[in-house]
């Protein structure tokens, strides 16, 4: 019974992880230069925003989809690991303390993720599935 009811948990996980990502990279378009500042008063030269935005965009809807689960999977968990000790590594903040355990979180998801692929619905289980028969 818990196989069945397991079956397709990577889709609602993938919906959910995915989310994260393609709402942030909207967020990023509609707020470009407060974001650029950000990113700017960390250190990072604004230039990265605009590949910043493809690949949480990118990488966001792929997961979604389920293409190329475990290659984005591996890369969103790097993502979220450099995100995190660049922006949220101000441990006196208790705030910024969540959000960096937040993201340690989220990366541990991911590399389940990369562990398992995407099982249930998903472009790349169609894809096998083509490829197999």
């Amino acid at each position: 019974m818990l196989n069945q009811l397991t079956k397709f948990a990577d889709v609602p996980a993938r919906v959910l992880m995915a989310a994260i990502f393609v709402l942030s990279g909207v967020g990023k378009i509609t707020a470009y230069e407060a974001t650029r500042g950000y990113m700017e008063a960390f250190g990072l030269p604004g230039i990265l925003l605009a590949p910043t935005v493809v690949f949480e965009l990118g990488a966001g809807l792929a997961l979604l989809v389920g293409l190329k689960t475990r290659y984005v999977a591996i890369l969103l968990a790097g993502f979220s690991i450099i995100s995190a000790v660049i922006f949220h590594a101000n441990f006196g903040n208790q705030m910024q303390q969540i959000m960096f355990l937040k993201n340690l979180a989220m990366a541990g998801g991911f590399l389940l993720l990369a562990k398992v692929g995407a099982p249930g619905l998903s472009v790349d289980q169609l894809l096998a599935a083509r490829k197999g028969a």
